[in-house]
């Protein structure tokens, strides 16, 4: 077991016990609820991401088909079906570009969020000081 003693300022405002108001309590289950919404959201936004990455690769890969008459391969849903090319990379930048929307849907959630957990960080080291550990 790991012991160390209180500095001063410690010890004092351990000694200054701060009364949690029902207000408070709700803040820090916002704050909560929030951060657990932040988490989720950030892993949400780098599936999200690494799809992106492999749809350029696709369209990396298509570019470089020499024949555009030739049928490639698509998949949609579980299933694999042949397309001519130009249908394929149509298909493909629609699909690139709801992606992109999702992504940026989720960084603006993202941001709302991490705004409001400021807001939320400032009022409660304001009210308990040392006493509260916010840190994500």
């Amino acid at each position: 077991m790991n012991r160390r003693m209180l500095s001063r300022e410690d010890e004092e405002a351990a000694g200054d016990e701060i009364e949690v108001r029902r207000e408070d309590q709700d803040k820090i289950n916002r704050f909560s609820r929030l951060h657990q919404r932040e988490l989720g959201i950030e892993e949400e936004l780098k599936d999200k991401n690494k799809e992106k990455e492999e749809l350029d690769d696709l369209d990396t890969e298509l570019e470089l088909v020499e024949d555009e008459e030739e049928l490639v391969q698509y998949k949609i849903g579980d299933a694999f079906f042949h397309i001519p090319h130009a249908q394929a990379k149509e298909m493909l930048g629609i699909a690139a570009a709801k992606l992109e929307n999702e992504i940026e849907d989720l960084q603006d959630k993202l941001e709302t969020i991490r705004i409001e957990m400021n807001g939320l960080k400032v009022d409660l080291y304001a009210r308990f000081g040392r006493t509260i550990n916010l840190e994500t």
